[in-house]
């Protein structure tokens, strides 16, 4: 079975899926994989790196795509290589990577069109037997870090406490809203760099984990914030009020803001709002890691660092792209494990019974066939 790594085409991603590490463990069991030339270059694994990891080196996109049974890629394919353009995917190939499955139905339905078998990388399951596999998490670890370090050099402060000649400087106030893996790590890289942190969630986990990290918990602790996996999700009006009442005096203590608050498949819930930035101190900085689902922050623009009230706004996209080397190491150890838990004696084997398979199983068969994407995709075409 040939294992194809094509270079990634969307604008600004420098990640690649697969890195030469990995491939020895793809190798021994029994996959041949190709690798478009140039795919790691911008991640800092060069051509040579996975020549002496034992890969074939494809010089054309649309000769890779020819040759391959599965696909293995980072961010979604275009619509031309869904659609099966010249260097598109092959008709009853296999793909993995982030589809965004609860934001692209049409490219979904066109997959399925093609009798694509697609696994989003984005629904593996929150299990233990998975946790290898929880690319989200990894890439939200890079996500955190990154926010931390933005958040410190675009600040107008030290973070850490200082005793100098000149006298005591105090630290940084770091406020992170949202304690799931990004916002811990950026706690736990604030705290690195010397800040005081505090962090808000309504997660009733969540205060335990903060409080391991040495930062101290602001937040409320309601059950109905959590679902059975963990994960964040929308609240009542009620809970919204207090929430807000609660963040507008905190933000306006903060020296750095960093939003981290997402539900699967919603649009980013309004953490901050623009009278809260308006009562902030000049020259405090917000990060905001939910940009790509419109934002925490009310003045978010996606994609953009912008100025409002003396403010500094960072409206992140793809952070993880940002540190791209360690982001793919980690990425790639994620799906080559998912591939190789679907891979028996070299072949492609799917057991619908397997949590982790039906769990991240998009389209098969010709069909959107993950319940919670059929019915996006269900309600999208009417």
């Amino acid at each position: 079975m040939r294992v194809a790594v094509p270079r990634e085409t969307r604008s600004g991603e420098q990640r690649v899926a697969l890195v030469p590490e990995t491939l020895a463990k793809l190798r021994e069991a029994g996959l041949e994989v190709l690798v478009e030339a140039g795919a790691g270059t911008r991640a800092g694994f060069p051509d040579a790196a996975y020549l002496e990891a034992g890969a074939q080196l494809v010089v054309e996109a649309g000769e890779l795509y020819v040759q391959a049974d599965v696909v293995l890629t980072v961010q979604a394919p275009t619509w031309s290589e869904a659609a099966g353009a010249e260097d598109g995917l092959r008709e009853g190939s296999t793909l993995l990577g982030f589809l965004q499955p609860f934001t692209s139905p049409e490219l979904l339905l066109r997959l399925a069109e093609r009798r694509v078998t697609s696994f989003a990388m984005e629904l593996i399951p929150r299990t233990t037997r998975a946790q290898k596999m929880d690319a989200l998490s990894s890439q939200a670890t890079v996500a955190g870090y990154k926010a931390a370090l933005l958040g410190a050099s675009s600040l107008g402060k030290f973070f850490p406490m200082l005793m100098t000649a000149a006298g005591t400087v105090a630290p940084a106030r770091v406020l992170v809203l949202g304690a799931g893996v990004a916002g811990l790590q950026a706690i736990a890289t604030a705290r690195r760099l010397g800040a005081v942190v505090q962090a808000f969630d309504i997660r009733p986990a969540a205060k335990q984990e903060v409080e391991s990290l040495g930062a101290t918990f602001v937040g409320l602790t309601l059950e109905e914030a959590a679902d059975q996996s963990g994960y964040a999700r929308e609240v009542s009006e009620d809970v919204k009020r207090r929430e807000h009442e609660l963040l507008a005096r905190l933000v306006a203590d903060a020296d750095v803001v960093i939003t981290t608050a997402l539900v699967p498949g919603k649009a980013a819930p309004v953490l901050i709002t623009e009278p809260m930035v308006r009562a902030m101190r000049l020259g405090s900085v917000i990060v905001d890691l939910a940009a790509e689902a419109g934002g925490n922050c009310e003045l978010t623009e996606p994609g953009r660092e912008i100025e409002r009230y003396g403010v500094l706004i960072h409206g992140l996209v793809n952070p993880a792209s940002s540190l791209p080397t360690h982001a793919s190491q980690m990425y790639s150890r994620n799906i080559s494990a998912l591939l190789l838990h679907l891979v028996q004696g070299g072949e492609l084997k799917l057991d619908p019974e397997d949590e982790i398979t039906r769990g991240c199983l998009v389209t098969h068969g010709g069909q959107v066939v993950h319940p919670a994407v059929r019915a996006l995709v269900a309600a999208s075409s009417e």
